[in-house]
């Protein structure tokens, strides 16, 4: 019997070559902690959170794999964290469980997606305020952005199934016109945008006791952001020029805000400073003053007001829209020849 020497050789250089699979080393723990609805935790099972820097021992292996669904969340970065690194670690590695996981991933992102276009903070766990619509600390935009990139193959989404893509843009299109209707209005004009939205009325909502109904500055610039990355219609033009209009007549002027040490203790405090600007966090949803939660529920309309503990532990103010205002929408109007 003869062998084909070059076939044999082929076949020794295609086992090799799958017997050298290249492996990123985050990538390699992120599927550990995948979870099986295809999402991430920003938590385990015991309340720890989730993180990658630890090494995976069998102690940690037990809690990651006793952690179930209903840790899976859109929260704190939360699943599109993973989707990103996946997709970036495939394309430099071209292993394809990275794909594979980042897929499943994508899926997840489109299963959780309300039909009326908005993503809540959990899935599937609906329990509190797990189920509204979340604008808070990005969550929702985080899943649009992945869903964006899946649909245009940008930032290392190139290689993603063409179905996933397909379905990807007509979930970003349902989420765009979630983000318009939710835009919220005071006497028919647009403003910004709330962080929590009832799932079915898509009115404002509260979540946390120290999250009250309110306008939110940092999760808005995010929103507009993303809005400039789609294509201009008369919907989008109007959503984002208003939004602007209200930060520029709302900005906070000669006052900065920073962490300092006093006495031994970590505060945050609100100062006087000519050369700076700044932004509550939260405003008011009928006349833009800005007002603050606390733990027991109830909102202040003074600063100082605040419980010592929520006014230290949660951040008030900030810079948030000043590079949008600055430098972002005068270069998306020349880019799209806008007028002010």
């Amino acid at each position: 019997m003869k062998f084909n020497i070059c076939t044999l050789a082929l076949a020794l250089v295609t086992l090799n070559i799958s017997a050298q699979v290249k492996k990123d080393t985050l990538a390699e723990k992120i599927l550990l902690y995948q979870l099986p609805v295809g999402g991430w935790g920003k938590q385990l099972e015991d309340k720890s959170v989730v993180n990658y820097n630890l090494p995976v021992d069998k102690n940690l292996l037990r809690k990651i794999k006793s952690t179930g669904d209903d840790h899976a969340t859109i929260d704190n970065n939360a699943t599109s964290r993973e989707i990103n690194i996946l997709m970036k670690a495939y394309s430099e590695t071209k292993n394809p469980d990275y794909l594979k996981a980042a897929e499943k991933g994508i899926r997840y992102l489109l299963a959780m997606q309300y039909e009326n276009g908005g993503f809540p903070q959990y899935y599937p766990n609906k329990g509190l305020y797990r189920k509204q619509i979340t604008f808070n600390d990005n969550a929702m935009i985080n899943a649009l952005t992945v869903l964006y990139n899946t649909t245009e193959g940008k930032n290392d989404f190139i290689a993603v199934d063409e179905k996933l893509k397909e379905q990807s843009k007509k979930a970003v299109k349902k989420g765009i016109e979630c983000i318009l209707k939710a835009q919220v209005l005071q006497n028919g004009k647009p403003t910004i945008w709330a962080d929590q939205y009832n799932e079915l009325t898509l009115q404002p909502d509260k979540a946390r006791a120290f999250e009250p109904i309110s306008l939110a500055t940092a999760e808005s610039v995010g929103i507009v952001r993303f809005l400039m990355l789609q294509p201009v219609t008369p919907e989008i033009e109007k959503s984002i020029k208003s939004a602007v209009q209200w930060f520029t007549e709302n900005d906070i002027e000669g006052y900065s805000y920073n962490v300092v040490k006093q006495n031994g203790k970590t505060v945050r405090v609100l100062a006087e400073d000519k050369n700076s600007v700044v932004w509550a966090r939260f405003y008011d949803i009928h006349d833009n003053r800005p007002l603050f939660g606390d733990r027991d529920g109830s909102v202040k309309y003074n600063y100082n007001d605040v419980s010592e503990e929520r006014r230290n532990g949660y951040s008030w103010f900030g810079d948030f829209a000043k590079k949008l205002i600055d430098k972002e929408y005068p270069k998306w109007l020349d880019k799209n020849k806008l007028s002010q």
